[in-house]
């Protein structure tokens, strides 16, 4: 699962960077600076895709809050640009997985030692 959440948060990143990117451009062409400035926050909601995505591999815990992080930053930035609704529940999501995939870990290790111990 550390796997998946990984390879789907950078990827999430990418796209979702690309598209805050023509949005903060956009806004700044048309001189509408709320739409400038929920692009720039957008920006900044793709980066934390792509680090929680890059955390997941080896602390999914860490992950988990990175995509939390980012999905309260999507969610100030949606009063202005709507699709930062869609970015913040992706991160919900992908906050979930990171945080199950460190629950079983945890658990698998937890269970490995206490074989250990028995033999």
């Amino acid at each position: 699962m550390k796997i998946a959440v990984g390879i789907i948060g950078i990827l999430l990143g990418m796209i979702s960077m690309l598209q805050s990117c023509a949005v903060a451009t956009g806004g700044s062409i048309a001189a509408n600076h709320d739409l400038a400035g929920a692009g720039s926050v957008g920006v900044l909601v793709g980066l934390l895709f792509f680090v929680g995505g890059a955390f997941a591999f080896g602390l999914p815990l860490v992950s988990a809050i990175i995509f939390v992080v980012g999905s309260l930053f999507a969610f100030i930035a949606a009063s202005s640009f709507t699709d930062m609704k869609i970015w913040a529940f992706a991160d919900l999501i992908l906050a979930a997985m990171a945080y199950f995939a460190w629950r079983s870990a945890r658990r698998g290790r937890a269970g490995s030692a206490a074989e250990t111990k028995t033999k």
